[in-house]
């Protein structure tokens, strides 16, 4: 039944045709059951485990690689290569490609978890009346119809509609689905409110809340997917993963260099056309294979193997720099999605504020002795700690609160007239309520008041261990004054009141709404010398308007204490005894907001990101927080950037659209709206970041771009977030942006040197196979540059620092190019310079080293021919080591000199130098002594086809690769200055390089 809350009770009852007294029959259980099924969310398929790992290889550039190591694989078997040398190479690459497909599986695996979580929320059994008995069932038994009777600590079973009030009132805590700060309110009557929220259904009790206080019988009106926990299910399983921002370039990248790789290798094979009868080859079919391995060795030569694993590696690295910060990732690219977020859309309760109600304001009558003096007192302490300072209207600390007599009597009414709980939990290191906010906040105020007569008192409690400290104070007033007799609240006196004897004297107690306990006052309590005095209607006045400044500019939730002495000997109370009284105080609370949040909020603006403010709190509560914080002291008024969703949502689509680039507050939501908010934001382009803590918030932290929840929130949420916050703090994400844009930044410092060295090792093969050379390098050598000497410091460039000024800068645009026309060309000639080095290494030997043969040049271009001419010279010069570990040795040590190239993109190596990053420096010395121990140690040096150096040899090597940070040190120079730009538009490829829009140049 959908619009339950609309109808009357009578009409509900109607529509099940059930009998309030009797609950359904048997024969209506059963066909109830067969028309609107099982209580119960139903089970999700889960995707086959196969298909998520199938899915991780489902990119172009992993598929290339498996066809090039597939393919290198049968030609070593048709050349007849057996044993190590024939599997080394396909097994390392599916090796890596393996890791990195178990990364992807773990990450989703996760991800459906958050489904599963949601069960946790449903009620086990339920109290139903069915043939006119109650009985305890399972709450999955429930249909529509059943008649269940719910009690304080109960979980409801399912959407139930109130049909009977069996105490004086029903409270109900369902911030889990709403995000409300305080428990509600729960009534009979039904819901005129058109497009009504959650929030306005006062008369429905939702599934997986819980009743605080009070008892009540209700219709069961929806269960399973039917239910408000069912529909935020549905909303889930509607959200599907997008790429990250990243993701999205790479894979550009990748079809782009696919397209390059697939290029140059045609290009290699046909060039090459004319050697294929070549008579070493033995035959054109063999030369033409013999090309064709050539062509699979510039394709594995192109593409970075180990980029994958370093990007990995980077954002690994990252989650640990941010864990440090408390905040834990769960999903290792939103680390990079941080970097680009626009917009914030965060949680006001338990994110902005600290979701602890505290009284903040104490007000009460000083003297009447030359006309109503009041007084105000200010209480620090945003927490339920029983930690905090009172202070007086001029800021002055008070050293001992307990000596005043209304402040006295406050801490003495709090502490009795109270049905909650203050207890430390040693585990998580905190204190924590059972039952209703406002009560604890009174425990925590008679805490820091403290008790009178001790000259030591602040200093004696903080001697207390936690447990003790946590109602040290409440509970010594417990035991002073032993309770009679309880009056519990109601709705028409808005009131509660405890009947307590002490040392033969018997006292009321009194706490309430304001307006019900002034009204019934006719004294007050003086604080400045503990006297009772008439309330005249002067006073009340005054006591009036304070009241209304609380209640309305400072949007305080307000209660009022007062007290009675009552006749010796009497042992219960009634209605009637609630007059008379005498006025002790009054106390403003609130869930007050975090410190940090301002600082972190103008952090964001400097950082040209939005937040928007997103509650299921009324719009003048909001707004006055908002003011608190001080963060939106830059608009005006909040007329034309607050809107309540149902404002929103009457809005026409072109003000609905200017309506959202102004947002800065969204009030009275439900978990479609949020959902509805990051969708549309989404549409005009923004990078959404979306906190939460609640059940009701698990769709939209499933859909935004990056989902953050709270370390105290649900499990539903923590499971559907990409990130957890441990301390639940705004200021948390703000640092999170920060590393998240340095990791970025650092990502495409990595992924450029990679791509830089790949280019060298291309321009490497191309031209020895274009000039008829032997080989440069194997296939086995490669394959240890691209993982091993590329690997390392291609990940130590993940530690460089980060910029000072990362978030003075806008967030960078979603479609931003990794790697864009200018910056392409800066890594053509980087990339030309070191393959031509590695050639000329190779060259050198065969011609003039010393140590070498020192042939015509000519006779090194027809090394092929050899055998089938006379030669002053054995062919077999053409199979010796020397040249290939020569060329090898090159083009390691000059891709270490272009790592320190990489430490910035544009900043010179004298204003940033290599000691700036000392991981960068140490994986060059590493990667330098791995490559020393494969040049001198036997095993390997056969394993890898090289051979020891020579000191003129390695003098040689060193001539060659320096220059390269000479070019690049040019080329940074062109980047810092006008022409730079110049170029970038001058050897621009908009046909092969991924784009950027106009606005982003």
């Amino acid at each position: 039944m959908e619009d339950a809350y609309a109808r009357s009770v009578t009409e509900v009852l109607d529509f099940f045709r059930v009998d309030p007294r009797r609950g359904l029959s048997d024969d209506q259980v059963v066909r109830h059951a067969r028309i609107f099924g099982k209580n119960e969310l139903p089970e999700e398929k889960r995707t086959p485990f196969w298909k998520l790992v199938l899915k991780q290889f489902d990119d172009l550039l992993v598929k290339i690689l498996i066809a090039a190591a597939i393919v290198s694989f049968i030609l070593a078997l048709i050349n007849g290569e057996t044993g190590l040398t024939a599997f080394l190479e396909p097994s390392v690459i599916l090796m890596i490609l393996a890791a990195n497909a178990a990364v992807g599986v773990i990450t989703e695996t996760n991800a459906e978890k958050a489904l599963e979580e949601l069960r946790a929320y449903q009620a086990d059994v339920a109290t139903v009346l069915r043939n006119g008995c109650f009985s305890i069932l399972p709450a999955t038994e429930l249909v529509p119809g059943d008649i269940v009777e719910v009690s304080v600590g109960c979980k409801i079973p399912a959407d139930m509609r109130m049909i009977e009030m069996l105490s004086n009132q029903l409270r109900v805590d369902q911030a889990i689905l709403t995000g409300e700060s305080c428990s509600v309110e729960k009534e009979l009557k039904s819901t005129r409110a058109t497009n009504a929220v959650y929030q306005d259904k006062t008369n429905t009790l939702f599934s997986g809340t819980v009743v605080v206080a009070g008892r009540a019988r209700a219709v069961v009106v929806g269960v399973g997917s039917n239910t408000a926990m069912g529909s935020i299910r549905d909303s889930m399983l509607q959200t599907e993963d997008e790429a990250t921002p990243l993701k999205k370039k790479l894979d550009e990248f990748g079809t782009f260099l696919a397209k390059v790789i697939a290029g140059i290798c045609v290009l290699v094979w046909i060039v090459n056309i004319g050697h294929f009868r070549d008579p070493a080859h033995g035959g054109f079919l063999r030369g033409a294979i013999h090309y064709f391995k050539i062509a699979v060795a510039l394709a594995v030569a192109a593409i970075p193997e180990g980029l994958p694993a370093v990007v990995t590696t980077c954002l690994a690295l990252g989650t640990k720099r941010m864990a440090r910060l408390n905040a834990i990732v769960r999903s290792l690219p939103s680390v990079e999605t941080l970097g680009c977020t626009t917009v914030i859309c965060s949680d006001k309760t338990g994110t902005l504020t600290t979701n602890m109600m505290s009284v903040s304001k104490v007000c009460v009558v000083h003297s009447v002795e030359r006309g109503s003096v009041i007084s105000e007192y200010s209480v620090s302490g945003t927490t339920f700690a029983p930690e905090g300072i009172i202070f007086d209207g001029t800021g002055m600390l008070l050293e001992f609160p307990a000596e005043l007599p209304c402040l006295l009597h406050i801490a003495i009414c709090s502490a009795l007239c109270n049905e909650s709980v203050l207890q430390y939990n040693p585990d998580k290191g905190n204190y924590e309520k059972i039952g209703e906010s406002t009560e604890v906040a009174l425990r925590v105020l008679a805490e820091k008041v403290g008790l009178p007569g001790y000259d030591s008192m602040p200093s004696a409690l903080n001697m207390l261990s936690s447990h003790e400290r946590a109602s040290y104070c409440n509970h010594y007033w417990e035991s002073q004054f032993k309770k009679i007799s309880v009056l519990d609240f109601s709705r028409d006196r808005k009131m509660m009141s405890v009947l307590c004897s002490r040392k033969q004297k018997q006292i009321m107690f009194s706490k309430g709404a304001p307006e019900s306990i002034i009204s019934r006052c006719t004294n007050i309590l003086c604080n400045g010398d503990g006297s009772t005095v008439p309330l005249t209607a002067d006073i009340r006045a005054e006591l009036e308007s304070r009241f209304h400044s609380f209640a309305g500019k400072e949007t305080l939730r307000c209660l009022a204490l007062a007290l009675k002495s009552m006749p010796t000997g009497q042992h219960t109370l009634s209605f009637d005894d609630e007059k008379d009284l005498t006025f002790i105080g009054l106390v403003g609370m609130q869930d007050p907001p975090r410190e940090e949040v301002r600082n972190a909020m103008l952090s964001c603006m400097t950082a040209g990101i939005r937040v928007i403010v997103v509650t299921g709190d009324n719009k003048s509560t909001a707004e006055s927080l908002c003011h608190k914080i001080g963060a939106f002291d830059h608009l005006v008024d909040f007329a034309g950037h607050s809107f309540t969703a149902t404002e929103f949502e009457e809005l026409p689509a072109l003000q609905r659209t200017l309506a959202l680039q102004r947002m800065a507050l969204f009030t009275r939501v439900e978990p479609s709206h949020k959902r509805m908010l990051v969708e549309a934001l989404q549409h005009q382009n923004e990078v959404v970041a979306m906190t939460g803590d609640g059940v009701n918030d698990a769709p939209a932290l499933k859909k935004a771009d990056i989902g953050i929840a709270m370390g105290s929130g649900t499990a539903v949420a923590k499971s559907a977030a990409d990130m957890v916050l441990a301390d639940d703090n705004f200021a948390t994400i703000v640092a999170a942006i920060a590393e998240g844009r340095a990791i970025y930044n650092n990502t495409k410092q990595f992924i450029r040197y990679m791509i830089s060295s790949n280019i060298g090792e291309v321009v490497c093969i191309f031209v020895a196979a274009v000039l008829g050379i032997p080989d440069t390098l194997a296939p086995v050598q490669l394959l240890w540059v691209n993982l091993v000497t590329d690997g390392l410091p291609a990940t130590a460039i993940g530690f460089n620092k980060q910029d000072s000024d990362v978030m003075k800068a806008k967030p960078r645009k979603v479609n931003e190019a990794v790697v864009t026309g200018w910056l392409f060309f800066r890594y053509l000639v980087i990339g030309a310079y070191v393959g031509l080095a590695t050639i000329a290494g190779f060259i050198w030997w065969f011609v003039y080293a010393d140590s070498g043969p020192r042939l015509p040049y000519s006779e090194l271009m027809n090394f092929d021919t050899c055998a089938t001419r006379e030669t002053t010279y054995p062919c077999s010069i053409f199979n010796d080591r020397h040249p290939s570990t020569v060329s090898m040795t090159v083009l390691v040590v000059v891709e270490m000199f272009n790592a320190l190239n990489n430490l910035s993109e544009n900043q010179s190596l004298l204003v940033i130098p290599p000691w700036s990053n000392l991981w960068l420096v140490a994986s060059i010395i590493l990667t330098m002594i791995f490559h020393v121990l494969i040049l001198y140690v036997h095993p390997l040096s056969v394993l890898f086809s090289v051979t020891p150096l020579s000191w003129a040899e390695w003098r040689l090597v060193l001539y060659l690769s320096f220059p390269v940070i000479i070019i690049d040190e040019v080329l940074k120079f062109f980047s810092r200055n006008t022409n730079g730009i110049r170029f970038k538009f001058r050897f621009r490829r908009p046909d092969m390089l991924p784009k950027r829009e106009s606005r982003d140049k």
